[in-house]
């Protein structure tokens, strides 16, 4: 029996880096789908089957940190990493104490984006 491949998740108004992160993800070997707002994110059916949330913070309407939120009031707990090209202390501190994974600046390194969903999918958070 073949196991599942992961499915990750990303969630970004920018269309090429959801086009980028798509290639990357499934050239490694991960399921992925890309949703441009949160609301349509929202409007997806479940997923099943291991899975993680790549999320920017800043998006016009609902932002990274607001799904989130609204998702674990859901009772929906889904390991996520955040990624921002605006990135500050504050909003970092936001998304750790939400339980978030990591949070990366844009540009980020594939690596270190790799490592990301790797750590959320095996259930780890990044050490301070």
């Amino acid at each position: 029996m073949t196991e599942l491949a992961a499915t990750v998740i990303v969630v970004d108004d920018d269309a090429s880096v959801r086009r980028g992160l798509e290639r990357l993800l499934r050239a490694v070997g991960y399921r992925a789908e890309t949703y441009g707002s949160a609301d349509e994110f929202l409007a997806r059916p479940p997923i099943a089957g291991p899975c993680c949330l790549v999320l920017d913070v800043r998006m016009p309407g609902k932002g990274g940190l607001d799904l989130y939120q609204e998702l674990v009031t859901r009772g929906e707990h889904v390991p996520a990493v955040f990624i921002t090209g605006y990135g500050d202390i504050a909003t970092v501190v936001r998304a750790m104490k939400a339980g978030a994974v990591d949070f990366l600046a844009k540009p980020f390194d594939d690596r270190e984006l790799l490592d990301a969903v790797d750590q959320a999918l095996n259930g780890k958070r990044r050490s301070p």
